[in-house]
Parts: C-alpha cells; sequence; structure tokens
C-alpha cells in the first residue's frame, strides 16, 4: 500500500493508494462512528457501493445517490443531501464517504463542511481526475455564474484511493483525468512532462497509470503544505483553468468534461506565455499529444466575450484584473494579473491564429 501525508494546520491526514482497499475502510479509520452515510452517483452506486457498505459491522450505513456530471454540483442538490443526513440521523459523531469522483468530492466535502457546521468525511476517488480534487481540502458546488463560487477548505480525515476502480473507466474519463497529470508535470517537473507524452492513453496499463498519479500527488501535496489556503504559491494549481472553467459555464456544466476544458485552457496559458513572457513551451508537442488521444475543441470566436464575462466573475479576478497562472518555462509558473482587453485580445488571436484547433 503506498502512503503519503498531507500536512494541514487544519487536519492532518493521510492518502492510502492500493488496489481493492475499499474492503479495508473500518480498518484505516481511528475511530467509531455513530453512523455513516456514503454519497455518490449513478454511475459509481451500481459498481461500488455495496462494497463499502458489506465492509463495515453495522447496519447505521446509508446510501445515496445523485446524478452523475458536473451539474449535480448544485445548490438544490447540496440541500437534498443536507435533507437526506437529517432523515437518516446523522449526528456530529457521523462519518460521510464521498465515493466517486471529482464532482462527488466536492458536493459531498461540502456537506460535511457544512452539516452541523462540520463533521468528519472520507474521500473515495475513483477516477484520475479526483486524485487531484480529492487532496487540498477544497470542497465547493458551482453557481451559474461560475465554477466553485461557493465553498469552503475543510480537508477530509482519510483519502483512500482504491486503483482497482480505474478499471472501469471509460475512455474520456481516463483523458479528463490525464489533463490534470500534465498540469501537474508542468507546474513542477519536467521529466516527468517528458514520460507523460511518451504514452498513448489507448495503451496506457494500470501500473503505468499508478505511477504517474503518483507522482502528481506528490506535486499537489507539496503545493498544498506550503499554501493551504490559497493565498499564494498554490494558487498555481490554476494552471490551465482560468478558460477551462470559463469554457465549462458557458457550454453547461457536463458539456465537456473538466480534464477536456483544462486541456483547452493548457494550450491557451501556453499562447499567452509566449506572448506575454516570450516563454519557450512545447507547444507542438501537447498539441500533437491532445490530438492523437482524441481531446475534443468547442471553441469558437463567438464565445469569447461570454468567456471574458465569466471569467472576470471568477474567484481568482482581483479587482477587475485576471490572476492567470503562466510558465516562464516548464516547472516555471507565475501569475500574471491581466486586464479585461488584453485577455479578450489573446483569446481571439488564440482561435484565429488556429493554436485551439491545430
Amino acid at each position: 500500500m503506498e502512503r503519503l501525508v498531507v500536512n494541514s494546520s487544519l487536519q492532518s491526514y493521510t492518502i492510502y493508494m492500493e488496489e481493492k482497499s475499499r474492503f479495508k475502510i473500518p480498518k484505516l479509520l481511528k475511530k467509531e462512528y455513530s453512523s455513516i452515510l456514503i454519497i455518490t452517483d449513478t454511475n459509481v452506486a451500481k459498481l461500488y457501493s455495496n462494497d463499502i457498505v458489506s465492509s463495515f459491522p453495522h447496519d447505521k450505513v446509508y446510501v445515496v445517490v445523485v446524478d452523475a456530471g458536473e451539474q449535480t454540483k448544485s445548490l438544490d442538490t447540496f440541500y437534498y443531501l443536507h435533507t437526506k443526513a437529517i432523515e437518516y440521523g446523522l449526528d456530529r459523531e457521523s462519518l460521510i464517504i464521498a465515493l466517486g469522483g471529482g464532482v462527488i468530492g466536492d458536493l459531498a466535502g461540502f456537506v460535511a463542511a457544512t452539516f452541523m457546521r462540520g463533521i468528519d468525511y472520507v474521500q473515495m476517488p475513483t477516477t484520475i481526475l479526483a486524485h487531484d480534487s480529492s487532496v487540498g481540502g477544497k470542497v465547493a458546488i458551482n453557481h451559474e455564474k461560475g465554477k466553485n463560487l461557493i465553498g469552503s477548505f475543510y480537508p477530509p480525515i482519510l483519502v483512500l484511493y482504491d486503483t482497482d476502480t480505474l478499471k472501469t473507466l471509460p475512455a474520456r474519463e481516463v483523458r479528463s483525468g490525464f489533463a490534470e497529470i500534465i498540469k501537474e508535470a508542468m507546474l513542477a517537473d519536467s521529466d516527468l512532462f517528458d514520460r507523460l507524452m511518451s504514452v498513448s492513453l489507448e495503451g496506457l496499463t494500470l501500473e503505468a497509470l499508478n505511477l504517474f498519479i503518483y507522482s502528481g500527488l506528490q506535486i499537489k501535496i507539496k503545493l498544498v503544505e506550503a499554501d493551504e489556503k490559497e493565498t499564494g504559491n498554490r494558487k498555481f494549481l490554476n494552471l490551465g483553468h482560468t478558460l477551462g472553467h470559463a469554457l465549462e459555464a458557458k457550454l453547461g456544466y457536463g458539456v465537456l468534461t473538466h480534464g477536456e476544458a483544462v486541456a483547452i485552457g493548457l494550450l491557451f496559458m501556453i499562447y499567452v506565455s509566449e506572448r506575454e513572457l516570450g516563454a519557450s513551451l512545447p507547444t507542438e508537442t501537447l498539441i500533437k499529444w491532445f490530438k492523437k488521444n482524441g481531446y475534443i475543441n468547442p471553441l469558437t470566436l463567438d464565445m469569447v466575450d461570454e468567456l471574458v464575462e465569466i471569467i472576470l466573475h471568477d474567484k481568482k479576478t482581483v479587482n477587475q484584473k485576471i490572476q492567470m497562472i503562466l510558465l516562464r518555462n516548464l516547472a516555471g509558473p507565475i501569475i500574471q494579473p491581466l486586464e479585461a482587453k488584453k485577455l479578450k485580445s489573446y483569446l481571439q488571436g488564440f482561435i484565429v491564429d488556429g493554436i485551439s484547433k491545430r
């Protein structure tokens, strides 16, 4: 079993990576709980919820299943889950288990953070993408004006990454999650980036995938521990997300996967970095890799004005200046304030010059 520790001023916690570890949850918990609520989605519930329920010796284990997809991170679903927690008699000694991808982790974590002013929860990611979102204690739901605008910093007591669950991922979810590992490599590890660019997702083995995920986790943990509340360098983890989040909101949550949106955002980040900073980055390498591995791009010129407006409402915007994460070189991130007019010009150029479509 691979083990990583995240040191947090709020609550330090351990990440366990092991195949079939979902059958061992009670042994990894440090205390007994009065009741347990498993929050999962329609895709994951039929695969793994029974395994987890049967691993607990008592009968106060409840499962609530919500629709799969980004649109579920809504105020209505958040309220519904609080209602179910109350109906099942959860109290301050209860535990919530977030079983699923990044959507479930964000949503269930925010429910745990707010139910009776906060109860314990466990992150159980079942996607590649969730290796990133399950670590760091950021929990949230979406607003129609932007992604993750309603949320909190609230770390789990444990992250249990059963790598066996990755075997059931559809190809699109593999693409989505891999974009976040590429992001982490671009932030901090050029050798990892080169290794990622040398693989094809179609022929990727579970062993190789686990090694890539582990490397990505190490990068994220280092940034999170140094800046828990995202006041400084933790913002680097938003690389590719300025445009990525705006695209998700513009198109409607779930039309693009998060990773597909981030992939487009990473290409835009390179475009801006080259022009704003004179950076020399592996543009063609990344474009060819995304194309080879089936990433999609619906970006058009008629979206530009609305995308800029959405970005201006993003939580990373300060005094009407977009705090965009750029790269001086691979593993050389900086925070660069951009005015809306300049961002719009870059976005138009990104589309017209054809880099977004190559």
